[in-house]
């Protein structure tokens, strides 16, 4: 058998994916993102159904996630992906830039390959659109997590001009969020005074929903799970257009 053979359904890459056990819309949401020749080996990090009542227990939830990312890399490590690719956002924004930066070396020390995280790819999503200075963005935390997105956002020279933070009560119901809640919130954070707004919180889809909000809002509307992926494409050298999913996986 040749050594240098390459996998039969992942001949152009195959990307390991990160997400909390919870979590049950990174994965479609990733697959129904996929090109031929790429595959998506997803890895759970395995949590309880917290229940985030306060700022306090939302960041203690988290905290968890955070303390067992490591295994779920060694495991998804053994099928031997070419990159990795976070499916959970929110440790990734705390601390700012830095901290971002941080979490990423210390996943790449580990896995010893490269990979996308929520935070960094929403900044490289934003910047690749252009003439973005203020944004808005919804997220399915709680306030405490919102200051942490903000100062993150800061850090890249964004300002925010309005969050929202749904306060889900468990992570599984985060995927239960509908549609008209998310169209209220887009609305609510919509003006003038406002270049693209954001979603974060990776349970929270809304990759068709942004992509909808883009033609009648006229601006850019980001969701992260696309920006994260589409950051994973590119970083991987594949320029493939993929349609349904807004102008970032479209033009850029």
């Amino acid at each position: 058998m040749q050594t240098d053979a390459k996998d039969s359904r992942g001949w152009r890459r195959l990307f390991g994916v990160l997400g909390p056990s919870t979590n049950t819309s990174v994965q479609p949401d990733y697959d129904d993102m996929r090109p031929a020749g790429v595959t998506n080996h997803y890895s759970r990090i395995v949590v309880p159904d917290a229940q985030a009542i306060s700022d306090e227990t939302f960041l203690a939830g988290t905290q968890q996630i955070a303390d067992n990312t490591i295994e779920a890399v060694k495991s998804v490590m053994t099928c031997k992906p070419h990159y990795l690719v976070m499916g959970m956002s929110a440790i990734t924004f705390y601390g700012g830039a830095e901290g971002a930066a941080k979490f990423r070396h210390q996943i790449h020390e580990v896995a010893g390959v490269d990979l996308s995280t929520g935070s960094e790819s929403l900044a490289a999503a934003i910047a690749a659109y252009g003439g973005v200075k203020r944004v808005a963005f919804v997220s399915p935390y709680y306030p405490v997590a919102n200051a942490q997105v903000r100062n993150f956002l800061s850090d890249y020279g964004y300002e925010t001009v309005r969050d929202i933070p749904l306060r889900c009560p468990s992570w599984t119901s985060i995927a239960k969020v509908d549609t008209p809640t998310l169209r209220q919130a887009l609305h609510q954070l919509d003006g003038d005074d406002v270049d693209a707004i954001l979603q974060v919180g990776t349970n929270l889809s809304m990759v068709r929903l942004a992509a909808a909000a883009e033609m009648w809002l006229g601006k850019p509307v980001i969701a992260i799970n696309t920006a994260t992926y589409w950051h994973a494409l590119r970083a991987n050298g594949i320029q493939d257009k993929v349609y349904g999913f807004g102008r970032l996986l479209e033009e850029f």
